[in-house]
This record gives C-alpha cells, sequence and structure tokens, in this order.
C-alpha cells in the first residue's frame, strides 16, 4: 500500500458485515458468522504477527490476506511493530486489491495494535540514535515515558502511531485498536502510575474515535487478564473498564479484549480470576457481564499442538487433525467471538477455511467434552 495514496473512507458496519455474511449463504455453516456488538463478524480470524521482514513474507501475507476474505474470513488482525510495520503494509495492500475486487471497506473489521516501539521496514543501525531522531527530538515522548526499555503508550506516541497505522493500512479508520500488552509496564512502574497512564491512553483514544480515526479500542494482553490475581502484571477488567467510564463517561469505546485462549492455555474459560459486581468469575463471565467483546489470540499456539490433542476431543469434534480440532475447540468456546489464526501461507489459509463449513460444536457438546476431562 503506498503511504500517498488516499486513505480509504469508512469503518465496518451493520450493514456492510451482514452483506459480507450473505455473500456466504450455502457455503459457510451456521455459527460461523456471528453478531456481535451488532456486527456479523467471522469465527475464525487472520492473524500477521510471523515472519521475517522482506518482500517475500509481504507479498505471502498479502496473498494470504486475500484468500482468507474471498473465503468468508471478515477480521484481519495486525499490530504496527510485526514485522517492523511491514504485517501492516501487507493488509494494506491486500485491502486494496480486495475492494477493487468488489469487496467494500465496510464488510472488514481491519484491527491493528500499538505500544512497541518499532523501527519502519527494517532493522537501524543504531536502534538509539533512531528513536531519538523520530521520536524524542520531536517530542513525541519522553524517556521517562519508556517502560521495559521497549514501551510506551503516551498520548502523543499513540497519536502518531495511530497515524502511522492508517497510512499503513490504506483506511481512514481503525475498527479496533488495541493498546498492545499495557502488562509490560507493570515490570517497571506501580500500579497507581500504571493506572494513571492506562486513563490517560483511554482520554487520548476516545479523542481519537471523536476524530473518526478509531471505531472502539481495547487491549490485546498475554499474561494481564490470564494470571491469577496476585500476580505483578494481572488486570482486573472490571477496574479496566472503570478507567474506561474515567476517561469517556458511560459511553466511553472500551470494546475489545484480545487474549490467549487454546487448548494449553484455556484460563479465561477456566479459571475464576476477575469479579464483576462482587462475584467471582472467569475472565469470559466476567467479560460478558461488562460489556467487553473476547478476541482469542494464539489459537493454534503457532501449531505447537501438534500431537498433544486429547483423544476425547478428536471424539467430540470428529474432525482430521490435531490443528483442525485445536481451532475448533477456540472458535466453539462459549464467550470467544473469534479465533485468531496466524496464515502466512496459501496453503495455511485453505487448511483453516475447511472449517468455514463446519458448524462451531454446540454447547452441550463443549460441556460434555469438558465433562469427560
Amino acid at each position: 500500500m503506498s503511504s500517498s495514496s488516499p486513505l480509504k473512507p469508512g469503518c465496518a458496519t451493520a450493514e456492510g458485515t451482514r452483506s459480507f455474511a450473505a455473500r456466504f449463504e450455502g457455503r459457510a455453516a451456521p455459527g460461523h458468522f456471528r453478531d456481535r456488538r451488532g456486527l456479523m463478524i467471522s469465527s475464525i480470524g487472520i492473524g500477521t504477527y510471523l515472519g521475517e521482514p522482506d518482500s517475500t513474507t509481504d507479498e505471502s501475507y498479502t496473498n494470504a490476506i486475500e484468500s482468507a476474505v474471498e473465503g468468508g474470513i471478515n477480521i484481519l488482525d495486525t499490530a504496527i511493530n510485526y514485522r517492523l510495520q511491514r504485517s501492516e503494509r501487507s493488509v494494506g495492500s491486500a485491502i486494496e486489491k480486495l475492494f477493487a475486487a468488489g469487496f467494500a471497506r465496510e464488510e472488514l473489521l481491519i484491527c491493528t495494535k500499538a505500544g512497541f516501539l518499532t523501527p519502519d521496514s527494517d532493522t537501524p543501525a543504531d536502534a538509539n540514535d533512531y528513536f531519538f531522531r523520530e521520536y524524542i527530538s520531536k517530542e513525541i515522548f519522553a524517556v521517562e515515558d519508556i517502560a521495559a526499555g521497549c514501551h510506551c503508550m503516551a498520548p502523543r506516541y499513540l497519536e502518531d502511531q495511530i497515524e502511522r497505522s492508517r497510512r499503513n493500512l490504506g483506511i481512514s479508520c481503525i475498527d479496533v485498536f488495541y493498546l498492545h500488552n499495557p502488562e509490560t509496564q507493570l515490570g517497571e512502574v506501580s500500579r497507581e502510575e500504571f493506572n494513571r497512564r492506562i486513563v490517560a491512553a483511554f482520554e487520548t483514544l476516545e479523542k481519537e474515535v471523536a476524530a473518526g480515526k478509531v471505531h472502539a479500542y481495547g487491549m490485546a494482553t498475554w499474561n494481564a487478564f490470564r494470571n491469577d490475581s496476585r500476580a505483578p502484571d494481572y488486570l482486573s477488567l472490571e477496574q479496566m473498564v472503570g478507567l474506561a467510564r474515567q476517561a469517556g463517561g458511560s459511553s466511553h469505546h472500551f470494546h475489545f479484549v484480545q487474549l490467549p485462549f487454546n487448548l494449553a492455555m484455556p484460563e479465561a474459560l477456566m479459571r475464576p480470576n476477575q469479579t464483576a459486581g462482587g462475584k467471582t468469575m472467569s475472565m469470559v463471565q466476567a467479560a460478558r457481564e461488562l460489556g467487553v467483546t473476547l478476541i482469542a489470540s494464539a489459537s493454534l499456539l503457532q501449531s505447537h499442538l501438534v500431537g498433544k490433542v486429547p483423544a476425547v476431543i478428536h471424539d467430540t469434534f470428529g474432525l482430521r487433525d490435531d490443528l483442525e480440532c485445536a481451532l475448533q475447540f477456540v472458535r466453539s468456546a462459549p464467550g470467544i467471538a473469534t479465533a485468531l489464526v496466524g496464515m502466512k501461507r496459501a496453503e495455511h489459509v485453505k487448511a483453516n477455511l475447511r472449517l468455514v463449513g463446519i458448524p462451531p460444536a454446540s454447547q452441550e457438546q463443549f460441556r460434555k467434552m469438558f465433562a469427560v476431562r
């Protein structure tokens, strides 16, 4: 996607996403598309994390994203630091081709993240010099805003990253913008300072929503919402929603959380580490109570689940291999809106698209499977 190209207006809409789902009538099984926050979103989304920052991988991702959308996936997930901004640009190239082929901007939920410091396209010879010239000298952030030597969520930095992401993606409005692993900061700043930084970040994101540059925001985390409540990097969803209300009032736009969920990391469903209204519950239950949509990352744990899927899951789902069973588990879990899968090659897309035509497991099947386990 050329940075000089005009930005495509619009964002995902109820009408647009329903139109997308209608394209696959007769091909997509019941339950593949589900209504979340008024949008019809696919039960599988494409992620763009892994791969080398080179032109071969750029092209591979662009082709994979095109194939995914053409096959019934309308959630595209990336981050500005993935492959040094190149994954965002691969998404931008793909959607430019998809728009030319007749798909509409309003049909796709395009999501990105920021928080980690990242160069542009290539690793600089002197990273300190690069970040000083690009950010500190321009007063986009100060040295004291950086945590763990790599993470920043200062307001001006978030504004800068959103502008870069919009250009990389070629779109005027980002559907979901995530603070990327904000718990990274808890290793260096106090909980009080962390909460102050979150409120400042949320206030900035509310302004970006008002300006039409972001439609909704959230947090993409790794440990924060899965850990025991006593862990140093634990986050309470109820408290984060409270901070969003402080920043944006009752009509705030903190609507999404992305977190790992898979057969090896089932804490979102199984661990009662959250509270809402004075009651202890799992993350899935808390999200439901607090009106937050959950998106699963690491659904296949980068294929590390091969050979580790229990026989009861194979027996329950009756699918052809471990990866299909693992993905079916995630997309069928109650409370999970979409299972993200990293797909940078066409063969990955083709394999995962088979599940588009297979209904998610019923809740009865899910309960029986856990009863056996």
